[in-house]
């Protein structure tokens, strides 16, 4: 759910052409708008994914439902060529449905699909988009509910087990409390002091390998970013670095990325294919391969600098072929579909966060399903922190129907 999307300046959908120098950050209203109309589309492809979980949907069809959502809608925008190119926009991560103890990043191939959902699964959706490079990303935790038309029953689930509200309102109110976090002038490890309260409230562990990032034109993963939980000296010593500390500055976008266990927290490589990967533009080498010569070549026509799934090319074979070959010399960086322990609950929420003038705002996201419910409750600072974005909340909302109710007389 968007935060205060009346903090951006009007959209101007069809520009005409400029000479001007281009701009790469919200000190420009018109970057503030590509953000904003990326949102809403994060948001819109968000909604209609939630409403596809239902029992016997499969997991390949719902990754494509979700990309040809956005760039469907992306490609209504924006349409005038500046300087005479095309302005790119579409899908800045592939989207991504992880059931149960699969933590993220899984995009399954056509030929590897794996069973439907079912009532019950506990389901994370991950996804993005982009206008001009600017990004916009949000992730979403549900349960399946037993129909299209029959929603969860919150005893039922509480029931089969108190752990998965816990998991699932400590993940989100982690989220919310670090978007509030995130401000001009914060400190990450603040904000990493802040997910290792809220977990330890909640009696769950944030996953170790996710981490929040600052965003830039075309760049998803920035080099200011924060850890959900800091390394004990034996994660250190197993190779787990720190993250180096950073200062949040105006004008900056944030990913707030948490995902949290019932488990330990240590995601791990499981046995799916890997099929997220993202060009490495430092990286050269020549290839021997064909296959690895078409991958490669495809990669740097479509996909030059955002994230892709090998899904969207068109000769499947060739891409699992030479896909090895680019990821051992450098050339592509993979995503790999993370798990926990079987029998462990795993809940992931994401939004994006704009540090304007004016305060941050969070663009993406959608309310936490009312289904998720917990006996458990955050420590005094964060209950503040929460009670003060809910109160923030509640006046944008009561704003919200003023000025539809006011456009309704006219």
């Amino acid at each position: 759910m968007s935060d205060d999307e009346s903090e951006a300046s009007s959209v101007a959908l069809e520009e005409e052409e400029v000479d001007e120098e281009e701009a790469s950050d919200l000190s420009d209203s018109d970057v503030c708008t590509k953000y904003q109309e990326a949102s809403k589309i994060v948001n819109l492809a968000l909604t209609g994914l939630v409403s596809q979980c239902i029992p016997g949907a499969k997991v390949i069809d719902l990754c494509q439902f979700g990309s040809s959502v956005i760039t469907s809608q992306a490609a209504k925008l924006y349409t005038k060529k500046v300087k005479g190119v095309t302005v790119e926009r579409g899908v800045a991560f592939p989207v991504c449905i992880s059931v149960n103890e699969i933590v993220c990043n899984h995009s399954p191939l056509s030929s590897e699909e794996l069973p439907p959902l079912s009532e019950g699964d506990l389901v994370k959706i991950d996804l993005g988009c982009h206008i001009d490079g600017f990004i916009s990303v949000a992730a979403h935790t549900l349960v399946v509910p037993p129909s299209a038309d029959t929603p969860v029953d919150e005893a039922q689930l509480r029931a089969k087990s108190p752990e998965i509200g816990n998991v699932a309102v400590a993940a989100y109110n982690a989220m919310l409390a670090a978007a509030a976090a995130v401000t001009a002038g914060g400190k990450n490890s603040d904000v990493t002091e802040t997910m290792e309260r809220v977990a330890k409230a909640y009696g769950v562990s944030p996953i170790s390998s996710v981490r929040m990032h600052q965003m830039k034109r075309f760049v998803i993963d920035g080099t200011k970013e924060v850890a959900l939980r800091d390394p004990s000296p034996k994660d250190e010593e197993d190779g787990e670095e720190k993250v180096p500390p950073c200062t949040f500055e105006q004008f900056e976008v944030y990913a707030i990325d948490v995902a949290m266990s019932t488990g330990d927290g240590k995601a791990r490589p499981g046995t799916l294919r890997t099929t997220v990967y993202k060009r490495n533009v430092e990286a050269n080498y020549k290839l021997k391969m064909k296959a690895s010569r078409y991958v490669l070549s495809e990669v740097d026509k479509k996909y030059p600098t955002l994230p892709f799934t090998l899904r969207h090319f068109e000769d499947e074979r060739q891409a699992k072929m030479g896909i090895t070959e680019c990821v051992a010399h450098g050339l592509l960086t993979p995503y790999p579909s993370l798990h926990e322990r079987t029998g462990e609950y795993v809940a992931h929420f994401k939004c994006t966060v704009l540090l304007l003038p004016s305060g941050t705002s969070r663009v993406t996201g959608l309310e936490l399903p009312s289904y998720f419910n917990t006996d458990k409750t955050p420590d005094d600072e964060t209950a503040k922190v929460l009670a003060e974005v809910a109160e923030k909340e509640a006046k944008k909302k009561a704003k919200a129907a003023k000025k539809k109710k006011k456009k309704a007389k006219k």
